[in-house]
Parts: C-alpha cells; sequence; structure tokens
C-alpha cells in the first residue's frame, strides 16, 4: 500500500524570482561622478556656443611660451529697442592678442595663478582638495547613497578676497533621466533636469547621432526653452587644429532667427 509523504518545503508555493523585492546592496554601491561635473549632460546639450553671422579665428604658436592669435566677427548686433521687435545694425570687428605662458611662477601679487587639485576616488564616493595662491583652500566631497542618488557638499576660502562659502549639492540618474541641484551659500541656485523622450526613438537617435559623431570626429549641441527658442551647435573637425562651426537659433515668438558659420584655426 503507497504510503502518503506531506509536501515538502522545497514544493512549497513560492513566488516567481520576479515578484520579489530586488535588495539594495549598501555595501556595493557605485562611484559617482565628481563633484564639479554632477550637471554635465545639461551643460553639453544645454549650453552651445551660439553666435551670429561670420566668425574667424586664428592662433598661431610662435614658441613654447609665446603665440599669437587672431580672431574676426561680422554680424548683426542687437540694440535695445522699446518695442518688441529686435533692431539689428551690421557690425564688424577684429582682436588681436599676444600670449606669453611662463612656466615659472613669479611671487609678485595678481601676476601669477597657481592651482594644485588632489583628487581620490573611493568605491562608493569621490573626494578633491584644491589649493592655489592667493589663500586659496577648496574641498570637495560626494557619496552615493542609493544606487541611483549621490549626496554631495563643497567648502573654500579665498583668503585673498576674504571670502568663504559652502555649498551642497543632489544628483539623482536613472537609464531614462538625470536630476541634479546645487545651492551654495553665495547665492548661486543650480536645477538641471534631462530626459529622455521615449526608450524606442531616443535610444536609437543617441545611437546614430554618437556613431556619427566618433567616426566624422565632432559634437552636435542644441536646446529648446520653455519659450520655444530652438538653437543648435555644431564643431566639426576636419584636422588636428582646423574646425567648422554652424550656429543656428529661431525664436518665432519674437520673429528672430540667427545663423552663423565659422572657422577656427590653430597652430
Amino acid at each position: 500500500m503507497a504510503t502518503l509523504l506531506p509536501p515538502s518545503p522545497a514544493t512549497a508555493t513560492t513566488p516567481p524570482p520576479a515578484a520579489q523585492q530586488q535588495k539594495v546592496d549598501y555595501l556595493n554601491l557605485p562611484c559617482p561622478i565628481p563633484y564639479e561635473e554632477i550637471h554635465r549632460e545639461a551643460l553639453m546639450s544645454l549650453k552651445p556656443e551660439l553666435f551670429e553671422g561670420l566668425r574667424f579665428d586664428f592662433t598661431k604658436g610662435l614658441n613654447q611660451k609665446f603665440s599669437l592669435s587672431h580672431s574676426v566677427m561680422m554680424g548683426p548686433t542687437e540694440i535695445p529697442s522699446q518695442s518688441s521687435e529686435t533692431i539689428k545694425i551690421p557690425t564688424a570687428h577684429y582682436e588681436f592678442g599676444a600670449n606669453f605662458i611662463d612656466p615659472k611662477l613669479t611671487s609678485e601679487p595678481h601676476m601669477s595663478h597657481g592651482m594644485f587639485n588632489f583628487d581620490y576616488k573611493g568605491s562608493d564616493y569621490r573626494t578633491q582638495f584644491q589649493l592655489g595662491n592667493g589663500a586659496l583652500f577648496g574641498a570637495s566631497y560626494i557619496q552615493s547613497v542609493t544606487p541611483h542618488l549621490s549626496l554631495g557638499g563643497e567648502v573654500f576660502w579665498a583668503g585673498q578676497h576674504r571670502k568663504s562659502g559652502i555649498g551642497y549639492a543632489a544628483r539623482y540618474n536613472t537609464d531614462k533621466m538625470v536630476a541634479t541641484g546645487q545651492v551654495a551659500s553665495t547665492g548661486m541656485v543650480a536645477l538641471s533636469y534631462v530626459q529622455k523622450v521615449s526608450e524606442r526613438s531616443s535610444y536609437l537617435l543617441v545611437v546614430e547621432i554618437w556613431y556619427i559623431l566618433r567616426k566624422t570626429m565632432c559634437r552636435l549641441r542644441g536646446k529648446i526653452d520653455s519659450n520655444g527658442v530652438v538653437a543648435a551647435f555644431l564643431e566639426e573637425r576636419f584636422n588636428m587644429g582646423l574646425n567648422f562651426l554652424l550656429s543656428a537659433e529661431i525664436d518665432h515668438r519674437k520673429k528672430d532667427y540667427k545663423f552663423g558659420f565659422g572657422l577656427t584655426v590653430g597652430e
């Protein structure tokens, strides 16, 4: 006669692994990005170097310490107006510069600038110390508190100007968005938010653009603000020292359209 056995614990009903909540390993958190780079996604896309008209920059290095620079800019300049229409007048200007760089820093005040940075990267934190002439001291620290959230702070003291400050920052990032906030006792408040439009379209667009950018060695930045102003800036490097620039900004509400192109040459 067959003997009936009670069900073993292994055969008891258990929720599938997907339904179980994943536990966070707080001893194995990712290392955050440096404190001074918490806004890097927003800065790369929201601050293009826009200009209007023709721009030409040329830099000639004579030796390791001395170089000359030439800059030509031709384009309209906006002037104040009491009406809502934008008034522009054609202008052109030329700038010449002579740069002398001596590795030996002098001891005279306001005549030299030196800075020493010490960065340390831990498993789930980063810290940086800065020391500069003019009694400049600074320190920053950022720590991952969850797999997606990192918190940090900074302090600095400028003895030459007798100014000090303290700041705090937070960064939250996922595969679809990055949100950052930063405040300082100097009165600075910086907030940024970068969001993918959709998982499918934005992913394909990013992959294709970065493939083209790496192949042609160019950089494309753009922005769309809450006022509906659309701007884009393209910088393409043909070879070492030669860059081609394209700039555009469109404001349909004010009927203001800006377009520019230029070359940057360095030897």
